[in-house]
């Protein structure tokens, strides 16, 4: 029985997503599912639910719990990553609350920005902790990250954990038909090729019948532009550099120096920037939860469809060498000839039995290039820091981010960085 191990299984709804989707692909009916959490009782919940779907499903996929991590690994072929260390309640309320006493302001915190950061610093040494696991027990496994920040994580456990990884995100999935319903457009028959950074990758090109369809893009969303409506920070980007950025407008907002300002707030009510939106997000799934574990958890009835997710598509294309293509995020390498080789970028990939293939992209346009550069620097001083547990170079990722660079003095990141690393506590590793 081949195996694949799912790390975070107490996210139950999103476990049901991918493993879901498992049970509903004939060519994965002979794997276990292994599930590991560090929480019992919402391992215990992942159990039941997918024990639930199992049966309405028809599926002869095993499931299985694992209260050690090491066992859960052992023999795997492919590794699922849906971890988030820290939760909401103490880190993501830090990564909040403490850069608001410097006035700097967040919606979502998760990629870029001291959130981004933050999150990165507390992760990366347990990402590298399952990559030794991985070394002694399943050295052949095919990881497959879904958790934020997705470049710098994934980066690190190629790069450092020396792990075969690919960082899978939805924003490719969902970008052009979410953009042509908005515009009134048919997707129907589009040819689209999406390349650039998580979270910044761009719509290169969208062709009809061998027809650029950009023309008629740029035009309807210079209509659009002139009212309000909820997409309003990436329509600005599309007008002022020419291209379609795959991330939704409430993460975008802060991955630029441009929308979120003190010194002009009429810009939040312009560009309906949702400030604090993944606390809020948080407090409602919290709250959401009470009502839908019992609808998930104790539902003999429970069914599923499948999903946009790529990991089942990726599994079942491996299995069968079936080709398929998706968006996946890779160490560049040159894939992308103008941004840093070292970085992790977003890529068309090709996936048949011989694994996850990245494509050649080439140069992108050079404004575009520049912007996934801001972020690069970044990430590629947060993933310095992590490896060196050098403070220095936490200072230096969040000077050079474009958000916190635009809104605060030097002195003030400096004083804001020591106030995190005071706020995360034993959350974090020791810097020096």
């Amino acid at each position: 029985m081949n195996k694949l191990t799912f790390l975070g299984a107490g996210s139950s709804v999103f476990a049901k997503n991918v493993l879901g989707d498992c049970m509903l692909s004939p060519a994965l009916q002979d794997f276990e599912l292994a599930l590991f959490d560090i929480d019992p009782e919402r391992l215990r919940d992942s159990e039941q639910m997918l024990l639930n779907l199992r049966e309405t499903l028809g599926s002869t996929c095993r499931v299985k719990p694992y209260t050690d991590r090491k066992e859960a690994l052992r023999g795997a072929k492919y590794v699922v990553n849906a971890i988030q260390v820290g939760g909401y309640d103490p880190c993501t309320i830090t990564d909040f609350e403490v850069p608001k006493r410097y006035g700097l302001r967040q919606t979502v915190a998760d990629t870029l920005g001291i959130g981004g950061i933050f999150r990165n610093l507390r992760t990366i040494p347990v990402m590298l902790d399952f990559a030794a696991d991985m070394h002694e027990v399943c050295p052949d496994a095919l990881f497959l990250n879904y958790t934020n920040p997705m470049a710098v994580l994934t980066n690190a456990m190629i790069t450092h954990g020396g792990i075969n990884t690919v960082g899978l995100c939805h924003s490719v999935q969902v970008c052009l038909p979410r953009l042509f319903e908005r515009l009134d457009m048919d997707p129907a028959g589009v040819q689209t090729k999406i390349a650039g950074i998580n979270h910044m990758g761009w719509l290169l090109e969208a062709t009809r019948d061998g027809v650029d369809l950009y023309p008629e893009i740029r035009r309807r969303a210079a209509e659009k532009q002139k009212e309000k409506h909820d997409d309003m920070v990436r329509f600005e980007i599309l007008l002022r550099f020419g291209y379609y950025v795959t991330e939704s407008s409430r993460h975008s907002s802060e991955y630029y120096p441009y929308f979120i300002k003190n010194l002009y707030p009429e810009l939040i009510e312009r560009y309906d920037i949702p400030l604090d939106n993944y606390l809020h997000s948080c407090q409602r799934q919290i709250e959401k939860w009470k009502t839908m574990r019992e609808e998930l958890v104790n539902n003999k009835s429970l069914t599923h469809e499948r999903t946009r997710e790529y990991a089942s598509r990726i599994l079942e294309a491996m299995e069968t060498n079936v080709p398929i293509k998706i968006g996946g995020n890779v160490m560049n390498n040159g894939l992308i000839a103008n941004l840093p080789k070292e970085a992790c970028v977003e890529v068309p990939c090709l996936v048949d039995a011989n694994g996850v293939q990245p494509t050649v992209v080439g140069n992108l346009p050079p404004q575009l290039a520049a912007l996934n550069r801001t972020n690069i620097n970044t990430q590629l001083l947060t993933l310095e820091a992590a490896i060196t547990r050098k403070k220095e170079h936490i200072y230096h990722a969040a000077m050079l981010d474009p958000h916190t660079s635009a809104e605060l003095s030097i002195d003030d990141i400096v004083s804001l960085c020591d106030d995190m690393i005071e706020a995360h506590g034993d959350w974090l590793p020791a810097f020096r």
